[in-house]
């Protein structure tokens, strides 16, 4: 499974869940469901996010990657 069938997936747990006919067992199924997917997108996310340079453009004009670093 890649990032963009988890979140497909995960976006139509939220939606079943959401209508609230589901009984406690199948809601709490889905809702464990949906907790893993979770973790599985937030992994690949935080991996892409450690891949990610940034190309910055010196006085001299020369290009050079540097790591990218979330501020805050």
């Amino acid at each position: 499974m890649n990032f963009e069938q988890s979140i497909k997936e995960l976006e139509e747990i939220v939606h079943k869940l959401e209508q609230g006919e589901l009984s406690l067992e199948k809601a709490l199924e889905y809702f464990e469901k949906g907790i893993v997917l979770s973790k599985f997108c937030t992994t690949i996310l935080d991996d892409a996010e450690q891949k990610v340079n940034i190309l910055v453009k010196k006085k001299d004009g020369e290009i050079t990657e540097e790591p990218f670093e979330l501020k805050g």
